[in-house]
Protein backbone atom coordinates (compact mmCIF):
# COMPACT_ATOMS: atom_id res chain seq x y z
CA UNK A 1 0.00 0.00 0.00
CA UNK A 2 0.70 3.92 -0.83
CA UNK A 3 1.31 5.69 2.95
CA UNK A 4 1.62 8.74 3.87
CA UNK A 5 3.52 9.40 7.46
CA UNK A 6 2.30 12.15 9.60
CA UNK A 7 4.28 12.63 12.65
CA UNK A 8 6.41 15.09 14.46
CA UNK A 9 8.64 13.74 18.05
CA UNK A 10 10.81 10.64 18.55
CA UNK A 11 7.56 8.88 19.68
CA UNK A 12 6.02 8.67 15.58
CA UNK A 13 9.98 7.17 14.80
CA UNK A 14 9.32 3.42 15.69
CA UNK A 15 6.02 3.49 13.66
CA UNK A 16 7.87 5.37 10.83
CA UNK A 17 10.78 2.96 10.38
CA UNK A 18 8.61 0.37 10.68
CA UNK A 19 6.58 1.04 7.62
CA UNK A 20 9.86 2.06 5.57
CA UNK A 21 11.39 -1.44 6.10
CA UNK A 22 8.03 -3.08 5.27
CA UNK A 23 6.54 -4.12 2.23
CA UNK A 24 4.56 -0.91 1.96
CA UNK A 25 5.77 2.00 0.45
CA UNK A 26 5.97 5.53 2.39
CA UNK A 27 5.53 7.49 -1.01
CA UNK A 28 5.69 11.41 2.12
CA UNK A 29 6.25 12.53 5.38
CA UNK A 30 4.17 15.20 6.91
CA UNK A 31 6.02 17.13 10.06
CA UNK A 32 5.83 20.68 11.88
CA UNK A 33 7.44 22.99 10.53
CA UNK A 34 10.92 23.57 11.82
CA UNK A 35 11.67 25.35 14.96
CA UNK A 36 13.99 27.63 17.27
CA UNK A 37 14.38 25.91 20.61
CA UNK A 38 15.39 29.00 22.40
CA UNK A 39 15.60 33.01 21.64
CA UNK A 40 18.37 33.55 19.34
CA UNK A 41 18.82 29.62 18.23
CA UNK A 42 18.69 28.26 14.45
CA UNK A 43 15.72 26.46 13.49
CA UNK A 44 15.82 22.78 14.67
CA UNK A 45 13.89 19.87 12.43
CA UNK A 46 11.64 17.91 13.61
CA UNK A 47 13.05 14.24 14.60
CA UNK A 48 10.22 12.67 11.75
CA UNK A 49 11.15 15.36 9.34
CA UNK A 50 15.24 14.31 9.74
CA UNK A 51 14.61 10.49 9.51
CA UNK A 52 12.82 11.52 6.16
CA UNK A 53 15.42 13.31 5.02
CA UNK A 54 18.27 10.26 5.64
CA UNK A 55 15.72 8.34 3.20
CA UNK A 56 15.40 10.44 0.49
CA UNK A 57 11.44 10.36 1.23
CA UNK A 58 9.55 13.14 -0.02
CA UNK A 59 8.53 16.18 2.49
CA UNK A 60 5.48 18.60 3.58
CA UNK A 61 6.03 20.66 6.63
CA UNK A 62 2.76 23.24 5.96
CA UNK A 63 2.64 26.23 8.81
CA UNK A 64 -1.10 25.38 8.21
CA UNK A 65 -3.26 23.04 7.13
CA UNK A 66 -7.02 23.74 7.26
CA UNK A 67 -8.17 25.47 3.81
CA UNK A 68 -4.43 25.14 2.39
CA UNK A 69 -5.71 24.33 -1.39
CA UNK A 70 -2.03 24.17 -2.77
CA UNK A 71 -1.07 21.41 0.58
CA UNK A 72 -4.19 19.61 0.09
CA UNK A 73 -3.93 19.47 -3.78
CA UNK A 74 -0.37 17.92 -3.70
CA UNK A 75 -2.02 15.50 -1.32
CA UNK A 76 -4.27 14.28 -3.65
CA UNK A 77 -2.24 14.03 -6.68
CA UNK A 78 -0.08 11.71 -4.76
CA UNK A 79 -3.02 9.21 -4.89
CA UNK A 80 -2.00 7.07 -1.44
CA UNK A 81 -3.85 4.18 0.00
CA UNK A 82 -3.67 5.28 3.64
CA UNK A 83 -2.60 8.07 5.92
CA UNK A 84 -1.15 7.10 9.14
CA UNK A 85 -1.41 9.53 11.95
CA UNK A 86 1.23 9.57 15.22
CA UNK A 87 1.89 12.46 17.48
CA UNK A 88 1.51 14.95 14.12
CA UNK A 89 0.24 17.85 16.51
CA UNK A 90 -3.08 19.22 14.96
CA UNK A 91 -6.41 17.95 14.43
CA UNK A 92 -6.60 16.98 10.54
CA UNK A 93 -9.97 19.03 8.44
CA UNK A 94 -12.45 16.96 7.27
CA UNK A 95 -10.79 18.17 3.48
CA UNK A 96 -7.62 15.78 4.51
CA UNK A 97 -9.32 12.98 5.54
CA UNK A 98 -11.32 12.35 2.85
CA UNK A 99 -8.01 12.19 0.77
CA UNK A 100 -6.97 8.63 1.10
CA UNK A 101 -8.28 5.65 -0.20
CA UNK A 102 -8.57 3.45 3.22
CA UNK A 103 -9.14 6.66 5.48
CA UNK A 104 -7.11 8.45 8.29
CA UNK A 105 -5.68 6.02 10.97
CA UNK A 106 -4.27 7.10 14.42
CA UNK A 107 -2.30 5.34 17.25
CA UNK A 108 -3.25 6.99 20.48
CA UNK A 109 -1.38 6.13 23.79
CA UNK A 110 -4.03 5.69 26.01
CA UNK A 111 -7.17 3.67 26.57
CA UNK A 112 -9.49 5.21 24.73
CA UNK A 113 -11.96 7.51 25.47
CA UNK A 114 -9.24 7.88 28.86
CA UNK A 115 -7.29 10.42 28.17
CA UNK A 116 -7.89 12.03 24.86
CA UNK A 117 -6.14 14.57 23.89
CA UNK A 118 -2.42 16.08 23.58
CA UNK A 119 -0.48 14.74 26.81
CA UNK A 120 -1.76 11.10 27.33
CA UNK A 121 0.94 9.49 28.55
CA UNK A 122 2.17 12.35 30.99
CA UNK A 123 -1.69 12.47 32.30
CA UNK A 124 -1.72 8.11 32.71
CA UNK A 125 1.20 8.82 35.02
CA UNK A 126 0.01 12.08 37.13
CA UNK A 127 -3.19 9.98 37.71
CA UNK A 128 -1.52 6.67 38.74
CA UNK A 129 -3.63 5.06 35.89
CA UNK A 130 -2.61 1.03 36.51
CA UNK A 131 -3.04 0.39 32.83
CA UNK A 132 -2.11 2.11 29.90
CA UNK A 133 -2.38 1.07 26.09
CA UNK A 134 -2.31 1.96 22.11
CA UNK A 135 -5.75 2.17 20.22
CA UNK A 136 -5.75 2.24 16.46
CA UNK A 137 -8.39 4.69 16.07
CA UNK A 138 -10.06 5.77 12.25
CA UNK A 139 -10.17 9.36 12.25
CA UNK A 140 -13.02 11.96 11.97
CA UNK A 141 -13.19 15.58 12.87
CA UNK A 142 -13.36 15.31 16.45
CA UNK A 143 -10.48 15.07 19.46
CA UNK A 144 -9.63 11.26 19.50
CA UNK A 145 -13.12 10.38 19.11
CA UNK A 146 -12.97 7.68 16.26
CA UNK A 147 -13.77 3.98 16.39
CA UNK A 148 -11.34 1.46 17.25
CA UNK A 149 -9.57 -1.01 15.26
CA UNK A 150 -7.60 -2.39 17.36
CA UNK A 151 -6.31 -2.27 21.00
CA UNK A 152 -3.49 -3.51 23.36
CA UNK A 153 -3.25 -2.88 27.21
CA UNK A 154 -0.22 -2.79 29.03
CA UNK A 155 0.39 -2.54 32.91
CA UNK A 156 2.44 0.27 34.07
CA UNK A 157 4.98 -0.64 36.45
CA UNK A 158 6.04 1.32 39.85
CA UNK A 159 9.52 2.05 38.48
CA UNK A 160 8.28 3.90 35.01
CA UNK A 161 8.49 7.06 34.29
CA UNK A 162 7.75 9.27 31.17
CA UNK A 163 10.84 8.22 29.43
CA UNK A 164 9.99 4.83 29.61
CA UNK A 165 6.42 4.43 29.51
CA UNK A 166 7.25 6.31 26.32
CA UNK A 167 9.53 4.05 24.69
CA UNK A 168 7.47 1.10 25.18
CA UNK A 169 4.05 2.71 23.85
CA UNK A 170 6.06 3.61 20.96
CA UNK A 171 7.08 0.17 19.90
CA UNK A 172 3.42 -0.95 20.51
CA UNK A 173 2.45 1.61 18.27
CA UNK A 174 4.33 0.32 15.47
CA UNK A 175 3.53 -3.27 16.07
CA UNK A 176 -0.08 -2.69 16.20
CA UNK A 177 -0.27 0.04 13.42
CA UNK A 178 1.91 -3.04 11.29
CA UNK A 179 -1.03 -5.42 12.00
CA UNK A 180 -3.60 -3.06 11.49
CA UNK A 181 -2.64 -2.49 8.02
CA UNK A 182 -2.71 -6.23 7.24
CA UNK A 183 -6.08 -6.27 8.41
CA UNK A 184 -7.17 -3.35 6.15
CA UNK A 185 -5.24 -5.08 2.74
CA UNK A 186 -7.19 -8.26 4.52
CA UNK A 187 -10.63 -6.57 3.81
CA UNK A 188 -9.77 -5.36 -0.09
CA UNK A 189 -8.27 -8.81 -1.17
CA UNK A 190 -11.26 -10.74 1.02
CA UNK A 191 -13.66 -8.39 0.22
CA UNK A 192 -14.58 -7.88 3.96
CA UNK A 193 -15.31 -5.53 6.66
CA UNK A 194 -13.71 -5.66 9.91
CA UNK A 195 -16.04 -4.69 12.80
CA UNK A 196 -14.63 -1.63 14.19
CA UNK A 197 -15.47 -0.55 17.86
CA UNK A 198 -17.11 2.45 18.88
CA UNK A 199 -15.52 3.92 21.82
CA UNK A 200 -18.86 4.40 24.35
CA UNK A 201 -19.03 0.58 24.35
CA UNK A 202 -16.45 0.52 26.05
CA UNK A 203 -17.68 1.68 29.20
CA UNK A 204 -14.61 3.40 30.21
CA UNK A 205 -14.85 6.76 31.61
CA UNK A 206 -14.16 9.88 28.88
CA UNK A 207 -11.10 11.97 30.16
CA UNK A 208 -8.80 14.86 28.56
CA UNK A 209 -5.37 14.92 28.77
CA UNK A 210 -4.83 18.65 27.95
CA UNK A 211 -1.17 19.90 27.06
CA UNK A 212 0.94 20.13 29.93
CA UNK A 213 1.76 23.80 30.94
CA UNK A 214 4.71 25.56 32.63
CA UNK A 215 3.19 25.41 35.97
CA UNK A 216 2.46 21.83 35.71
CA UNK A 217 6.41 21.70 36.05
CA UNK A 218 6.77 23.08 39.50
CA UNK A 219 6.81 20.50 42.75
CA UNK A 220 4.15 21.69 45.35
CA UNK A 221 5.51 20.23 48.41
CA UNK A 222 2.47 20.61 50.46
CA UNK A 223 0.69 18.17 47.87
CA UNK A 224 0.86 14.35 49.30
CA UNK A 225 3.85 12.58 48.95
CA UNK A 226 2.12 10.30 46.23
CA UNK A 227 1.39 13.04 44.13
CA UNK A 228 4.58 14.68 43.93
CA UNK A 229 6.03 10.87 42.88
CA UNK A 230 3.52 10.75 40.10
CA UNK A 231 4.52 14.24 38.97
CA UNK A 232 7.93 14.02 38.83
CA UNK A 233 7.43 10.66 36.80
CA UNK A 234 5.06 12.02 34.66
CA UNK A 235 7.22 15.39 33.88
CA UNK A 236 10.35 13.39 34.34
CA UNK A 237 12.94 14.98 33.98
CA UNK A 238 11.73 18.33 34.19
CA UNK A 239 9.64 18.83 37.28
CA UNK A 240 11.44 21.11 39.41
CA UNK A 241 11.70 23.11 43.01
CA UNK A 242 13.72 26.27 43.59
CA UNK A 243 16.57 25.45 46.14
CA UNK A 244 18.59 29.03 47.72
CA UNK A 245 17.59 30.54 44.66
CA UNK A 246 18.84 27.98 42.20
CA UNK A 247 16.62 25.69 40.24
CA UNK A 248 16.42 22.29 40.97
CA UNK A 249 15.49 19.63 38.50
CA UNK A 250 13.72 16.44 40.67
CA UNK A 251 15.01 13.37 38.74
CA UNK A 252 14.15 10.44 41.16
CA UNK A 253 12.71 10.28 44.45
CA UNK A 254 11.48 7.61 46.86
CA UNK A 255 8.43 7.80 49.61
CA UNK A 256 9.09 7.11 52.86
CA UNK A 257 7.28 5.70 55.63
CA UNK A 258 6.99 8.62 58.11
CA UNK A 259 6.78 6.13 61.27
CA UNK A 260 9.36 4.36 60.10
CA UNK A 261 11.80 7.30 59.57
CA UNK A 262 11.08 9.22 63.06
CA UNK A 263 11.83 5.45 64.38
CA UNK A 264 15.05 4.73 63.22
CA UNK A 265 16.94 8.02 62.04
CA UNK A 266 18.24 9.99 64.80
CA UNK A 267 18.69 12.96 62.45
CA UNK A 268 15.34 14.23 61.82
CA UNK A 269 14.03 17.09 63.43
CA UNK A 270 10.57 16.72 65.44
CA UNK A 271 8.41 18.82 64.29
CA UNK A 272 7.91 18.53 60.24
CA UNK A 273 4.68 19.62 60.01
CA UNK A 274 5.50 22.25 57.33
CA UNK A 275 6.07 21.01 54.11
CA UNK A 276 9.34 21.31 52.29
CA UNK A 277 11.81 21.17 55.12
CA UNK A 278 14.89 19.53 54.67
CA UNK A 279 14.71 16.79 57.38
CA UNK A 280 17.51 14.82 57.78
CA UNK A 281 20.94 14.64 55.63
CA UNK A 282 21.88 10.80 55.33
CA UNK A 283 25.29 9.84 53.82
CA UNK A 284 25.61 7.70 51.15
CA UNK A 285 21.40 8.18 50.26
CA UNK A 286 20.35 11.37 50.13
CA UNK A 287 17.98 14.51 51.80
CA UNK A 288 14.77 13.83 53.29
CA UNK A 289 12.37 16.47 52.80
CA UNK A 290 8.82 17.28 53.97
CA UNK A 291 5.41 16.48 52.20
CA UNK A 292 1.94 17.18 53.36
CA UNK A 293 1.96 13.40 54.14
CA UNK A 294 5.12 11.20 54.32
CA UNK A 295 8.46 12.33 53.44
CA UNK A 296 10.21 11.72 50.63
CA UNK A 297 13.99 11.26 49.93
CA UNK A 298 15.75 12.82 47.22
CA UNK A 299 17.41 10.50 45.52
CA UNK A 300 18.70 12.18 41.82
CA UNK A 301 18.84 16.14 40.89
CA UNK A 302 19.94 18.33 38.72
CA UNK A 303 21.11 21.52 39.90
CA UNK A 304 20.88 24.87 37.78
CA UNK A 305 24.21 24.79 36.02
CA UNK A 306 25.46 21.41 37.27
CA UNK A 307 25.25 17.90 35.71
CA UNK A 308 22.82 15.52 37.25
CA UNK A 309 24.09 13.67 40.66
CA UNK A 310 22.80 11.76 43.07
CA UNK A 311 23.88 10.54 46.54
CA UNK A 312 27.30 12.02 48.07
CA UNK A 313 27.81 14.14 44.92
CA UNK A 314 24.22 15.95 45.13
CA UNK A 315 24.74 16.48 49.13
CA UNK A 316 28.45 18.31 48.00
CA UNK A 317 26.74 20.42 45.88
CA UNK A 318 23.63 21.16 47.39
CA UNK A 319 24.97 22.08 50.67
CA UNK A 320 21.49 20.87 52.34
CA UNK A 321 21.22 21.48 56.11
CA UNK A 322 18.26 19.89 58.50
CA UNK A 323 15.52 22.81 58.14
CA UNK A 324 16.24 24.62 55.35
CA UNK A 325 13.30 24.95 53.41
CA UNK A 326 12.12 24.28 49.33
CA UNK A 327 10.14 26.12 47.49
CA UNK A 328 7.69 26.22 44.75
Amino acid sequence: MKIIFWGTPEYSLASLDIFNKSKHEVIAVVSQPDKKRSRGSKLISSPVKRFAEQESIKIFTPEKIRGNIQFINELKLLSCDLFIVIAYGKILPKEILEIPKLGCWNAHASLLPRWRGAAPIQWSLMKGDEFTGVGIMKMNEGLDTGDLLLEEKIKIDDNDNLNTLTGKLSNLSAKLFLNATSLLEDNIKKKINTQLTKQYTLGREVTYARMIEKLDFKVDWGNEAIIISRQIKALYPRANTTFKGKNLKIIKIKVLSSDKIKNENSLFISNYSRPGIILAVIENEGIIISTKTDPIILLEAKLEGKNISSKNQLIQQLKPKVGEYLSD
